[in-house]
Parts: structure tokens; C-alpha cells; sequence
């Protein structure tokens, strides 16, 4: 079951590949309220939290598009206790970890994913008006040859 798992997330994230100009499933637009993008962005702030160390020792350096996931996960991240950097500037003598995310509507439900260069965390939520669940374990990648 444990090494199932990230096969399935791999094949959900890879999509379906077809030889010829059949039609292929893709990653759907997601819409969400407040509250469901605030619980996604927790939930993945605090797992993240426990694979890349404490609050003090390290700074993330993250893209805000100013998407509301983005701004949800900088304020999740800030929350723990971590420094955020989005506009580039890093100062000297800093661990700096880069972080990667993105979120899309598959079947219904929400696929959210956070990637470092030495760790990848992915989960599928069920979204509604007054938050969200988890609809999966979460699943954590951690490359064997340096990359994810």
C-alpha cells in the first residue's frame, strides 16, 4: 500500500498519454472559497513543517502570484514561524529553500502539491464553502538521486 500510493499520485500528475489527437484529461481550473484555500494551505504549511526543519534555521523563498492559495500559504508559512521571501532578495549566510506549489480540480476534488528541491508533498482535499479534508494521505517524495 505504501509504495501504491505515490504511483497513483504520479499517474494523476503525469496525466494520460495518447498517441494520436484523442482527447486527454487535464487539471481542471480550480475555484475555492476562503476558508477551503486557508485549510488546504494550513494543512500543507504544517506537513511541510515537519520535513524541512525548524522555523529559526531556515527562510522559504516562494513565488507570490498573488493567487489566493499563494497569499494563504505565505501567511500559513509565516504563521509556523518561517521566514518567507518573495521578492528575490536574499540576504547572506541564509538556508534559503525554494519552494514550488500548485493546486488543481481533479474529479471534483482539490490536488494540492508543495515541492522543494529535496522533498515533494502531495494530497487531494475535498473542498466546501466552510473548508477542507483531506480525502487522501498525504504523500511525501524524497528523490533518491537528488531530484524530485
Amino acid at each position: 500500500m505504501r509504495t501504491l500510493f505515490p504511483l497513483v499520485i504520479a499517474a494523476l500528475l503525469l496525466g494520460c498519454q495518447t498517441p494520436d489527437d484523442a482527447s486527454t484529461s487535464s487539471p481542471a481550473p480550480v475555484s475555492m472559497t476562503g476558508p477551503a484555500v486557508s485549510a488546504i494551505a494550513g494543512d500543507m504549511a504544517s506537513r511541510l513543517s515537519e520535513q524541512i526543519g525548524p522555523a529559526n534555521s531556515v527562510t522559504i523563498k516562494m513565488n507570490n502570484d498573488k493567487s489566493d492559495f499563494a497569499t494563504a500559504l505565505e501567511a500559513a508559512l509565516k504563521g509556523w514561524g518561517y521566514a518567507v521571501i518573495t521578492d528575490g532578495k536574499v540576504g547572506k549566510d541564509v538556508k534559503l529553500v525554494e519552494l514550488t506549489y500548485s493546486v488543481d480540480g481533479v474529479d471534483g476534488q482539490v490536488l494540492a502539491r508543495l515541492s522543494t528541491s529535496s522533498i515533494a508533498l502531495t494530497r487531494v482535499y475535498t473542498a466546501s464553502t466552510t473548508g477542507a479534508v483531506p480525502a487522501s494521505p498525504l504523500s511525501i517524495m524524497q528523490p533518491t538521486d537528488g531530484r524530485i
